[in-house]
C-alpha cells in the first residue's frame, strides 16, 4: 500500500524517507522497526511530535505519521512496551515526543492520556536496485557502527541525574559552551534514554563540534544489556569526528531503567572519567545519589548542579553537609566551566575563556 504521510518523527532519521511511503501488512513487532499509523483524537498537552529537523509540530486527529516501535519507562511521562504481535488496525500509543510507539501501560497525570495511533502497516524500504520486494525499515540502517570493544583515550565528563528533568541537558550545554570558549574540541552525546533529537541539537548550538545519541547508533530506547556497547561505539565515533574531550549526558536517573547503571559499572568507560557532574532535584536526591555512586560504584561526584542549587538553601546543604561543590549551571555557568576545566587541565583554572559567552536563551531542563 502506498501512503502520503503528514509527519515523520525524528526517531526515524537514520532511514531516508519521503512523505510518499510504502507500507506492508507484515509488521515485525520489535523495537526499532518503523511503522505508519493514524493519530486518533485531539490533545491540548503533550500534543506535539519532533520532526526530522528537530522542530516540534502539533498533531491533529487523522494525521498519518511514521514512528518507531519501542518501550518507555518514564516517571514523569508514559510507560509502555512493544506488544508481542502487531497487525494493521491495532491501536497503540505515542509514548514520547520523538515518535516512539508502543502499548502504554501507565501514565503520569501531568501529561494525560497519550495519543492513540491506529497502525496502518510496516514502513518498507527497497535496498535492492530495481527490486519490488520491500524490506521492513529499521533505525539500525545507516546507524553508527560499534563492536563494543575499547574506549577512546580521551577525557570524558559525565553528566548524570537523580531523575529525568533534573537539569542534565542544561548543565551539559553550559559546560560545552565554556569549554568551547577555551578552544576545546568537544564531542557531545546522550548515551541513555528515549529517542529525542532536541538534546543533541542544543549541544551543537552551545558549541560542540559533533554530537550523537543512541538513536544515531540504531536504538530507539536504551536498556540494560546494550547501553555499554552503544556508549563505547558513540564515543569512538565522536573521536573519529575530531573530539578531544567528550561531554556525555546519561539520560533519566542513576536508578532508572535505561541502562545507566551498566555504564556506571563499566570499568573501561569510567576509567576515562575526568569529572562527574550530578544534577539533583532536591537535597535528599543529592544525599542519596552521593551514597549510591560512592558505595555501589566507587565514584566521586565532582560537582552538584540542578534544581537543588537554585538558591542558597540547597547550595549550603550540599557544601556543608555533603562536602561537595555546588554550582547552578543556569546562573553560574562560567563558574561551573571553570571548575570542570581545572579538573581537565589544572592550568586552565587561571585561564579565562577567550571571549565572553553570548547570552543564550534558557531552555527547559534536560
Amino acid at each position: 500500500m502506498r501512503l502520503w504521510v503528514d509527519k515523520i518523527a525524528s526517531a526515524t532519521r537514520n532511514v531516508p524517507l519521503r512523505r510518499d511511503v510504502r507500507v506492508g501488512s507484515d509488521i515485525v513487532a520489535q523495537a526499532g522497526y518503523l511503522v505508519a499509523g493514524t493519530v486518533r483524537g485531539e490533545k491540548s498537552v503533550y500534543n506535539q511530535l519532533e520532526d526530522l529537523h528537530g522542530r516540534m509540530v502539533t498533531l491533529h486527529d487523522g494525521d498519518v505519521i511514521v514512528g518507531v516501535l519501542g518501550h518507555r519507562n518514564a516517571l514523569h511521562g508514559y510507560s509502555g512496551h512493544v506488544p508481542d504481535a502487531i497487525r494493521p488496525g491495532d491501536v497503540l500509543q505515542l509514548l514520547n515526543l520523538g515518535g516512539v510507539i508502543g502499548r502504554c501501560t501507565s501514565q503520569n497525570p501531568d501529561v494525560g492520556r497519550p495519543f492513540d495511533v491506529e497502525i496502518l502497516g510496516a514502513v518498507l524500504v527497497f535496498p535492492e536496485f530495481e527490486s519490488r520486494a520491500g524490506t521492513p525499515a529499521h533505525i539500525g540502517m545507516n546507524a553508527i557502527r560499534y563492536d563494543g570493544n575499547g574506549v577512546p583515550d580521551v577525557p570524558i565528563v559525565y553528566v548524570a541525574g537523580t531523575c529525568m528533568s533534573s537539569g542534565k541537558t542544561s548543565a551539559a550545554c553550559r559546560l560545552i559552551r565554556q569549554l568551547a570558549l577555551r578552544n576545546v574540541s568537544i564531542g557531545a552525546c546522550k548515551l541513555t534514554g528515549v529517542s529525542l533529537r532536541r538534546d543533541t541539537l542544543q549541544m551543537l548550538d552551545y558549541g560542540a563540534r559533533c554530537a550523537a545519541s543512541f538513536t544515531d547508533a540504531g536504538i530507539a530506547t536504551t536498556s540494560a544489556g546494550h547501553s555499554v556497547p552503544v556508549a563505547r561505539g558513540i564515543m569512538q565515533h565522536l573521536v573519529r569526528e575530531g573530539a578531544g574531550v567528550i561531554v556525555a549526558e546519561l539520560g533519566d536517573g542513576i536508578l532508572g531503567e535505561y541502562g545507566v547503571q551498566d555504564i556506571l559499572a563499566d570499568a573501561p568507560l569510567v576509567s576515562r572519567s575526568a569529572a562527574l557532574v550530578l544534577c539533583a532535584n532536591d537535597p535528599v536526591g543529592a544525599w542519596g545519589a552521593q551514597r549510591v555512586l560512592e558505595q555501589e560504584y566507587g565514584l566521586k561526584i565532582t560537582v552538584v548542579s540542578g534544581p537543588t542549587t537554585d538558591n542558597d538553601v540547597g547550595v549550603r546543604y550540599v557544601r556543608e553537609k555533603l562536602g561537595l561543590a555546588a554550582i547552578n549551571a543556569r546562573t553560574h555557568g562560567r563558574e561551573l566551566g571553570d571548575l570542570v576545566a581545572s579538573v581537565l587541565d589544572p592550568r586552565a583554572a587561571a585561564t579565562p575563556p577567550a571571549t565572553s559567552p553570548a547570552l543564550i536563551p534558557s531552555e527547559p531542563r534536560g
